[in-house]
């Protein structure tokens, strides 16, 4: 999910409404330069909740900019980018334990001000994706993930691109949707582990 989109779009939508007509010839740096003073007069912090996840790194202010289509050069320049800082498993090993990625993915929990910092987090992955053939309740922002391992094959190299894909999905598709679960320190590693393993474990209901 996008919160700096939601908020972009609140933000925006409340200035239409107030808009004046000698507003209505300001310039885009203007009209930015004012939602960035509602935004710091509007949100504090609160608990773990801090106003500065509202802060645009590079790339979520270039997604902004661009409303998510990139001239070629700058996606491929802040994709690389994102795909140095992917920090893989110093064992060496992607898989975990697929169970334990099921309850992951049935989680949403953790990272409001109610939460405490050590609390575990959840991915709330069927939120936006499909997995089970079993579960009924799923979104559909993000595309299937249903036969993941099946279809694709059990191998290293698959599980490779599925721990990175969770670690950060920007770095193949710099405004993807996604959060970077590793990047942005959301998930463990051995949590990412398991939504692997979960997505590739032949066992997992995912490949049933």
């Amino acid at each position: 999910m996008k919160t700096k989109s939601m908020i972009g779009f609140a933000v925006s939508l409340s200035l239409a409404m107030v808009a004046t007509p000698s507003q209505a010839g300001n310039t885009a740096k203007d009209l930015d330069a004012k939602t960035a003073m509602i935004v710091k007069r509007d949100f504090r912090d609160k608990g773990i909740a801090k106003a500065t996840r509202v802060n645009q790194d590079e790339l979520q202010a270039a997604c902004s900019k661009y409303v998510d289509k990139l001239p070629k050069k700058l996606k491929a320049k802040l994709e690389a980018k994102e795909a140095e800082a992917i920090k893989w498993p110093a064992d060496g090993k992607f898989m975990g334990d697929w169970k334990a990625g099921e309850k992951l993915a049935q989680s949403g929990k953790g990272m409001t001000w109610k939460d405490k910092a050590e609390d575990p987090r959840g991915g709330n992955c069927y939120n936006c994706h499909q997995l089970s053939s079993t579960e009924i309740a799923y979104g559909t922002i993000g595309p299937s993930l249903l036969h993941f391992g099946k279809e694709r094959g059990y191998g290293e190299d698959i599980q490779r691109y599925a721990y990175a894909r969770i670690y950060n999905a920007k770095a193949g598709n710099a405004c993807a949707n996604m959060p970077r679960f590793g990047h942005m320190g959301i998930l463990t590693e051995d949590q990412m582990k398991d939504l692997v393993a979960l997505l590739l474990d032949p066992e997992s209901p995912v490949n049933k």
